[in-house]
């Protein structure tokens, strides 16, 4: 069996967020390159080319690309075969809190009521999963709130099918305008329950492919040209780039539910996978 230490995981988190908060991921900064050339609206593209100056900028300097660092989720799949030497929230949260420290980064984490700051950007947001094997691979994205304080969840009609899904997608998007600093990700989350719905949205936004499945993938498809039609464009202000792109994640449901969760993500897309 092998066995993880605290100070990999702590140091696997710390690396990761350096990274994640100050250079985009290869697939981000393509959708972002793409997306340019097709692009005709001239104030969309100074936007979209001022996007990739700032990348390029915060990837050499190695300083945050964006002021708000986020809120660090992380996604931990876990092998059978592993024993922790530790208690995995502890380590999470020991690397969260030394990487806001050490590269300055803002500290975004209150409590929810008093408002009071926790100083170190900690508790991390942790969801878990095992699997078989012998590797722990983790998943780390900083959320900014721009873009997850429009997200919405809604309990559709099983009647209301693709059309009241689609609908309810492009509302959402439509409703936020400018407000998520587009061109967005979106992820969007069909069936489960209440909470198991807004999960399924927040994987979705650490997917790079669409869906294996026609069926969805279609509805991916069908989503992303509906929304790129709304001419909000970067940052709100016009154009056929509201959007890089939608992932979608299903899971089952009861059969007089149809839960749907919009997720949405600014263009810092800001996630990193490492694997011990």
């Amino acid at each position: 069996m092998k066995e993880i230490q605290f100070e990999q995981i702590e140091q696997a988190i710390y690396n990761a967020i350096n990274e994640a908060a100050c250079s985009l991921n290869q697939f981000t900064l393509n959708k972002i390159k793409l997306a340019r050339k097709s692009e005709n609206n001239k104030i969309a593209c100074g936007i979209l080319d001022d996007i990739i100056k700032n990348d390029t900028l915060a990837s050499k300097e190695m300083i945050p690309m964006c002021q708000d660092t986020g809120i660090v989720v992380v996604f931990a799949k876990i092998g059978y075969d592993i024993h922790f030497n530790c208690d995995l929230y502890d380590a999470i949260n020991s690397g969260v809190s030394k990487a806001y420290n050490d590269f300055y980064l803002r500290k975004s984490v209150a409590d929810p009521l008093s408002r009071i700051n926790t100083k170190d950007n900690t508790p991390a947001i942790v969801h878990t999963v095992f699997t078989k094997g012998d590797m722990l691979e983790l998943t780390i994205a900083l959320k900014g709130a721009g873009s997850e304080n429009m997200s919405k969840l809604k309990m559709l009609n099983p009647t209301d099918g693709y059309e009241g899904i689609t609908d309810f997608v492009i509302e959402t998007i439509k409703e936020a305008g400018g407000r998520p600093c587009p061109p967005l990700f979106v992820g969007i989350g069909i069936g489960g329950d209440f909470e198991k719905c807004a999960l399924l949205a927040k994987e979705a936004l650490m997917q790079e492919d669409n869906s294996q499945n026609e069926e969805i993938k279609r509805l991916e498809e069908t989503i992303l040209n509906k929304i790129n039609s709304l001419n909000i464009g970067p940052m709100g202000l016009g154009g056929n780039t509201t959007a890089f792109a939608v992932f979608i994640k299903t899971a089952p449901c009861h059969i007089a539910s149809l839960p749907v969760a919009v997720n949405i993500q600014c263009h810092a897309n800001r996630h990193v996978k490492v694997v011990l």
